[in-house]
């Protein structure tokens, strides 16, 4: 099958490239910079904000199926606000230049990488696909984040594509490795624990993220689905876990009221209000299953 990969140079993307030639696809890469391409079997440059560009690289690939990673989380460290800005950007006009794309070059499928985490804090603690999302968060630069979600989701389902749902991801290049933001707020002791501690994060490592874009360009299934391990974990559980993996002191307590100043909104949220997301939907309907079923597998251990 031709499988063109768009955000192929990302933590995603690049394993991905090679798990899909392993099976025996033809798979072109598209980035923005050709000199940070992986291996693949054909390179194709574009920037995705750009709509021509876009248009003519998909063209010239001629895929069958168009696979989304596209971020821009890379630039985190340097610049988190520019970060969340223009993944929001590639999440919405992004997302439409290879929706466009798709349906120029007649492509049958598109899958596209989202977010378990971007619930409304509203419910159980472990919600489905149906739970809605958090567009009236309170933080307003969250609240763009997933009103950009939002709009992903449904340009891609406005093709019977596959929404991605991916949970927190861990494992090499990620925030929570060793050397990665959330990893060196860990060692350094700058990451308390809220009090309770009741936020629930579902985990992802990048090989089962891997894992699950391969079925799903393998797939008949189409729809929203969320791709995360089989345990959701509250703070209380995952934190001090991470933090004696890292070799790191265990995380302090504070109380829970001064969490957003102490952490900014989204780390707070995350660690005190956050909801899980249950896979059993990408089980049933995708037949995907991770290979690591909990984070105690190899979070904080790469």
């Amino acid at each position: 099958m031709r499988v063109l990969v768009a955000g192929a140079s990302g933590v995603v993307g690049r394993p991905l490239v090679g798990a899909l030639r392993a099976r025996g696809h033809r798979v072109s890469a598209l980035v923005r910079d050709a000199s940070r391409a992986p291996e693949a079997d054909e390179v194709v440059v574009a920037d995705a904000l750009d709509r021509s560009s876009v248009l003519t690289a998909v063209s010239a690939a001629r895929p069958e199926v168009v696979v989304h990673q596209l971020s821009a989380l890379s630039l985190l460290g340097d610049d988190p606000a520019e970060a969340f800005a223009r993944t929001a950007r590639l999440r919405t006009e992004g997302t439409r230049h290879l929706v466009e794309a798709v349906r120029a070059c007649g492509a049958r499928r598109l899958v596209a990488q989202s977010i378990a985490f971007a619930a409304a804090p509203a419910g159980p603690d472990v919600l489905d696909e149906h739970a809605p999302l958090y567009l009236d968060a309170p933080d307003p630069g969250w609240a763009a984040t997933v009103r950009a979600v939002a709009v992903l989701e449904e340009l891609v389902q406005g093709v019977q594509g596959v929404v991605l749902r991916y949970g927190a991801l861990y494992g090499p290049g990620t925030v929570y490795a060793r050397a990665g933001g959330t990893g060196q707020r860990v060692l350094a002791g700058r990451l308390p624990l809220p009090s309770g501690g009741a936020g629930v994060t579902s985990f992802l490592h990048v090989e089962d993220a891997v894992g699950a874009a391969v079925r799903a360009v393998e797939s008949e299934a189409f729809g929203v689905f969320h791709v995360t391990d089989d345990e959701p974990a509250a703070a209380v559980q995952w934190l001090p876990h991470y933090a004696k993996a890292l070799g790191a002191p265990a995380p302090r307590v504070v109380p829970e009221a001064l969490a957003p100043r102490l952490l900014g909104w989204f780390t707070a949220h995350q660690l005190t209000a956050a909801r899980g997301a249950d896979n059993s939907r990408a089980s049933v309907t995708l037949g995907w299953r991770p290979r690591r079923p909990s984070w105690r597998e190899g979070l904080g251990e790469e």
